[in-house]
């Protein structure tokens, strides 16, 4: 490679590669094994941004923004939006032991 070559590079964005039921699922155990709060919320707006954040919010009945700021680090929202987020994704919760 030359010295005066430029290199272009695009910022990466996980929403454009959730494209599968499996992906999203394995996306969000993923977060769920780090016991890392703002790594799920990071998760699932990825997840809901895959899938179209306005159409997201209209189901969830708040706007756009709303949800953005809901999912955002510092966003903490109410376990009822998460459950709801989550059913609209089509998906539930379950629980398993932890490992020992």
């Amino acid at each position: 490679m030359k010295t005066d070559e430029k290199i272009t590079l695009e910022k990466w964005d996980p929403a454009k590669y959730i494209t599968t039921k499996e992906a999203v699922i394995a996306h969000i155990e993923a977060a769920l094994e780090e016991n890392n709060t703002e790594l799920f919320l990071s998760v699932v707006s990825d997840i809901a941004r895959s899938k179209g954040m306005a159409k997201i919010a209209r189901e969830l009945g708040v706007s756009r923004e709303g949800l953005y700021r809901s999912l955002a680090p510092a966003g903490n929202p109410s376990i009822e939006t998460v459950f709801k987020l989550l059913d609209i994704l089509g998906l539930r919760v379950k629980l398993e032991p932890k490992a020992a």
